[in-house]
């Protein structure tokens, strides 16, 4: 099945089934390796990316669900050369240990941020649900709430 959508900014279509999920396009057929697999439930947050603008899991999103609408990825989240304010943050707070779940939360963080600009430990509690093996929730937390500091701040 022919499905188009925009992916970071760029008009693409694929011609996959419908029932795939989007990570595995995202991916494999366009090569955009930053989403993560991590446990192909929906469950642990690795895979996550934005559909217009709301955060996603992308393990279990079928592609036919994409057609129409805006992807970002987090190859994505930069536009051009400057970084993302959670992009930012996570680099200043020195939050990955291993990584691999980082794009996931980065993403969530990034919508949460979009909705609830000053977010408390509350609402990051209540809106990130993400998992991460290495354990470093502090680090993240701090980084949230740097990021909102960044996202505020008038250039």
């Amino acid at each position: 099945m022919k499905i188009q959508f925009n992916i970071n900014g760029k008009a693409v279509s694929v011609d996959e089934d419908a029932r795939t999920p989007l990570l595995w396009v995202v991916r494999d057929v366009l090569d955009l390796k930053g989403t993560k697999f991590g446990c192909g439930k929906a469950a642990c947050g690795a895979c996550t990316l934005h559909v217009n603008g709301e955060a996603v899991r992308s393990c279990s999103f079928p592609v036919e669900y994409a057609e129409g609408k805006e992807i970002t990825t987090i190859e994505g989240l930069a536009k051009g050369d400057q970084l993302h304010p959670v992009q930012q943050a996570w680099m200043e707070e020195i939050v990955p240990q291993c990584g691999y779940c980082q794009p996931g939360f980065m993403m969530s963080t990034a919508a949460l941020l979009d909705k609830i600009p000053n977010p408390t430990d509350q609402d990051i509690d209540d809106n990130i649900a993400n998992i991460c093996r290495c354990g470093t929730y502090y680090r993240m937390r701090k980084a949230i709430h740097r990021a909102a500091e960044i996202k505020n701040t008038p250039s």
